[in-house]
This record gives structure tokens, C-alpha cells and sequence, in this order.
């Protein structure tokens, strides 16, 4: 593939159309078409990393709980898949549970998928989790594939201090108490570049020219999140975007692909 074109992620697998952040919605996405995934982990009691949105149980299980406080053995019994079959219908995904990032790494094994771990922690357990993604990175010999990032910088700077070769993303988000308009673009790269980011990666609503072309200009690969907007591509092309991020990988693949088959040479 050229490399104008934007990679395609599933975000937190294909999860517009199977439960997030379970194997069978990261099968769906390898499925469609996607060029991989990206999703959340976070430890377990025993401290094990385990592929996990939300600190409870309650929104993906719909039974009360704390991930941190159960073993990595207990939450791959907790049920995350038959809450999307009441939402929407269809599948039935009551088989998935929680995987951990073990499982993941083994699923990816057969193919050449990238893979974006997003660490889910605060600053004082950072060093714990990134410890344990570093372990099964360098197990699975993932190193090539895998990108670890985080809002939480403290913890990809945990990262690069464990293994300097873990290639690592610094997340950002707009937030009530800073809207839009006051992320201004030399603190977004200078706190990426203070905490050893090679990559920023932009929630849409702060993907300015501005800030990706700076972002390009001092090395930073640029990764937007979370678009299903096939007007993305175009714009990901324009900018040398290196991935967009979707939950419907399939209806951004198709649309890229089409659209350069009919592009001139």
C-alpha cells in the first residue's frame, strides 16, 4: 500500500458491529479488511493484563464489579459479549469474556496486524502495567507490530524506560475544563517529546492542520481516533495521517480501496 494511504484500525476491534474489545471483535475487524486494532488494557488483581474498557463490570458485563480487584482467571468468566446481542440484535456473543493481552498477541500470530495497546491506568500504577505489557510484547516477539499508548504520559515513558525500542503514542482528548480551542499545539508536542512519544495520537476533534503538520515537521507519526467519516481518507492522505481509527473498519476500508482504484496514476 502506498504510504499516503491511512492505515485502518479497528477500534477496540470492529465495534460497531461485535462486542468491544473481545476476540471475536477483533477476528470481525481482521475480517473486514482493517490493518489492525487498537484497544484498552488494564491489570488485574494478580496483576495481569487484561483487555478492558471501562474499571468496572457494569456497562460491558451489566453485573457489578472492579476489574482491579478480580484475577485475570475470574474476569475470563465474566460474560461481555450478550449485553450487544440485547442492544442490537442479530449474533449472539454470549461466549466472550474478557481476554487478556496474552490471547491477543496469540490471535494476531497468524497475521501481520498492527496493534495499538492502549494502557488504562493512573500515574502510580503505570509502572506495573507497563511492565506487564513490556513482558508479553517481548514474549510474543510483538515488538515490530505493537504501539503502546496512553493518556496517562507517565506510563509510556514507563515503557520506553523498560524497552527504548517499544514504539509508544501519546493520547489526547478534548475536556470540558479544556475545550478545543485552548490545546495549543507546542504544548501537545512538547508534553509527547517530554515523555518519549514517536507518535501523538488525536482525538478528530483536535486533528488541526496546524497541529499535524507541526507534529510532521518535528518527526511525530499522527494517528486520529475515532472516525467512521469516510471524508477521513482523504483529508488522512492530504496530511500523511498514518492511521485512522474507526469503529466500522470495514466501511473505511471499502471506501479507501475504492477510492484508490479510481484515483489517477
Amino acid at each position: 500500500m502506498p504510504s499516503s494511504e491511512p492505515l485502518i484500525l479497528g477500534h477496540r476491534g470492529a465495534s460497531a458491529v461485535a462486542p468491544e474489545n473481545t476476540l471475536a471483535a477483533f477476528a470481525q475487524a481482521n475480517d473486514d479488511g482493517s490493518d489492525g486494532i487498537e484497544f484498552d488494557v488494564r491489570l488485574s488483581s494478580d496483576g495481569v493484563a487484561v483487555v478492558i474498557h471501562d474499571d468496572t463490570l457494569r456497562r460491558t458485563a451489566l453485573v457489578p464489579g472492579s476489574v482491579s480487584a478480580m484475577t485475570a482467571a475470574e474476569l475470563q468468566k465474566v460474560d461481555v459479549g450478550s449485553w450487544f446481542t440485547e442492544k442490537f440484535g442479530g449474533r449472539s456473543f454470549s461466549t466472550e469474556t474478557i481476554p487478556t493481552l496474552a490471547d491477543v498477541f496469540d490471535l494476531f500470530a497468524v497475521n501481520n496486524g498492527v496493534l495499538y495497546v492502549e494502557m488504562k491506568c493512573d500515574d502510580v500504577q503505570a509502572a506495573a502495567l507497563a511492565t506487564a505489557v513490556v513482558r508479553q510484547i517481548s514474549a510474543h516477539k510483538m515488538r515490530e507490530r505493537v504501539v503502546v499508548e496512553s493518556f496517562a504520559l507517565p506510563a509510556i515513558e514507563a515503557v520506553k524506560r523498560i524497552d527504548p525500542h517499544v514504539r509508544t503514542a501519546a493520547l489526547f482528548e478534548p475536556k470540558i475544563s479544556k475545550p478545543v480551542t485552548t490545546w495549543r499545539t507546542k504544548v501537545i508536542l512538547d508534553r509527547a517529546r517530554q515523555h518519549g512519544a514517536d507518535e501523538i495520537a488525536l482525538h478528530h476533534s483536535l486533528a488541526r492542520t496546524k497541529l499535524i503538520r507541526a507534529a510532521k515537521d518535528e518527526d511525530f507519526e499522527v494517528v486520529v481516533w475515532t472516525v467512521d467519516d469516510v471524508a477521513w481518507i482523504d483529508r488522512a492522505r492530504a496530511h500523511l495521517i498514518k492511521a485512522l481509527i474507526s469503529n466500522n473498519p470495514r466501511l473505511m476500508v471499502e471506501a479507501r480501496d475504492r477510492s484508490l482504484q479510481i484515483r489517477p496514476r
